[in-house]
């Protein structure tokens, strides 16, 4: 079902960055504008100057982050700083790291994977996505013509056949990258050429369906990139012997093994502004309605608050026997005030929830969230949602309690992370849970590998 090809990634060039460190970088959606210009300093040939250039107050139609991408992108080729790989090739990546003080490495293969309309049921999403974000990887896309990062996507080989064809292909010989990062996250890849190697890793991915894990805003906007250059000409560039389609046909992708031991998922939790002050005055009444509240002992500095979120952790583990889980949440409202707030048992959610809904999505906690409380009791549903003023999704956990305190927020809950199986099982029924159900750690950088469209 899933159509893969090998490429020729665009790289780097040792002879001219010696230390990939200085030129790599998180995904786009996770760099604040502090991150933004330490990049900028780091390294003149950092990767920043093209996936997430620099908004200036003189931007303008000619000249704006885009146009300055498309500069950078063609003077770097031209200067061989981006190089191309000798000839096509699969990629085998490991990504080394630590989590809750164990040390990881995650497996993945990079490759083109073959664009298809979601209902076609061979790729799926998972999470909603939000037009304004899709607007500015277009316009990139328009400029520069290239991915300058993989998506995060997931496939299921519980006999690993994939990454043992590409680790043996690879045997003992060293990686072709090898680097550590700023935070300590080890990198190695493997360029794979062997063209019967490329042609069995093909056949494998054939009978397989592609979960997006992160990267749904890049995923349809290669999508409608298609259909644009598809109506400007027929035909386009070709892969060589790989394919006679266009390059754009085809989005660079990470793909992970749902069996792969170093697949982690983390919460994202929910920090809310701009919305009604008399409604968050109100929540924890209005809570007890359908949940029960207790309220936790915060200390004054907030010194045990890990111990909330390790009690939230076992509060919203599902019990031996039970298939579901209990649906817990925490909610900090400031000066404090900071709450366990447990779905009672005698509730029937899904009366609460959107109609039409699988058992499988309406048991994720993020739909719960959103629909018993954030929709339903703060009223940030629909339009307001998509217009992205009023929630912002984070990984920080004390710098949410902060973010309240200081009044940049009103209020921040927390959650437990999504199950794997929660994931795969909503997006095969063609659902897709609200934005940021999952948090997929660690992110891909950006900056390894590069896709020319063209």
């Amino acid at each position: 079902m899933a159509v893969i090809i090998p490429f020729k990634g665009l790289r780097y060039n040792p002879g001219i960055v010696k230390n990939l460190a200085d030129v790599v970088t998180p995904p786009y959606d996770v760099i604040d504008r502090d991150a933004q210009e330490a990049y900028y300093r780091k390294n003149p040939y950092n990767i920043i100057r093209l996936e997430y250039g620099r908004v200036c107050d003189s931007d303008g139609e000619g000249n704006n982050r885009y146009t300055r991408a498309a500069a950078d992108y063609t003077s770097w080729l031209k200067e061989k700083v981006l190089a191309p790989e000798e000839s096509h090739a699969l990629y085998l990546y490991e990504h080394e790291f630590t989590v809750n003080d164990s040390r990881l490495v995650r497996t993945g293969l990079t490759c083109a994977v073959k664009l298809e309309p979601y209902e076609k049921g061979i790729i799926l999403p998972h999470e909603e996505t939000m037009p304004k974000h899709k607007a500015d990887r277009l316009a990139l896309m328009h400029a520069c013509r290239a991915n300058f990062s993989p998506i995060f996507s997931l496939y299921a080989d519980p006999e690993t056949a994939v990454d043992d064809t590409l680790r043996d292909a690879a045997g003992k010989r060293p990686p072709d990258i090898s680097f550590t990062d700023e935070n300590n996250e080890a990198h190695r890849l493997w360029a794979i050429f062997d063209t019967a190697v490329i042609g069995r890793v093909q056949e494998l991915m054939l009978d397989k369906r592609v979960f997006l894990a992160d990267g749904h805003h890049r995923y349809e906007t290669a999508l409608l990139y298609k259909k644009e250059r598809d109506m400007e000409a027929e035909g386009g560039s070709l892969l060589d012997s790989y394919t006679t389609e266009p390059a754009y046909n085809y989005v660079m992708m990470t793909l992970v093994n749902l069996y792969d031991p170093g697949l982690v998922i983390l919460p994202a939790h929910r920090l809310i502004k701009n919305v009604s002050a008399a409604d968050v005055d109100d929540l924890p009444g209005r809570l007890s309605e359908n949940f029960t509240l207790e309220e936790f002992p915060l200390a004054q500095q907030g010194e045990n608050f890990m111990d909330f979120l390790r009690e939230l952790a076992e509060r919203g583990a599902a019990l031996p026997g039970e298939r579901r889980h209990p649906h817990v949440f925490g909610v900090y409202l400031g000066e404090g005030r900071l709450y366990f707030a447990t779905l009672k048992k005698e509730v029937d959610a899904a009366k609460m929830m959107p109609p039409g809904k699988s058992p499988e999505w309406q048991s994720m906690d993020a739909p719960v969230l959103h629909s018993l409380i954030i929709e339903r009791l703060l009223g940030v549903c629909g339009e307001l949602r998509a217009r992205g003023d009023h929630i912002t999704y984070s990984r920080e956990e004390e710098g949410a309690l902060t973010a309240v305190d200081r009044g940049e927020y009103q209020a921040a809950f927390f959650l437990n992370p999504t199950l794997v199986e929660e994931v795969t099982s909503v997006a095969a029924n063609g659902e897709v849970a609200p934005q940021k159900s999952t948090y997929f750690y660690p992110k891909l950088i950006s900056g390894l590998l590069i896709y020319s469209l063209d």
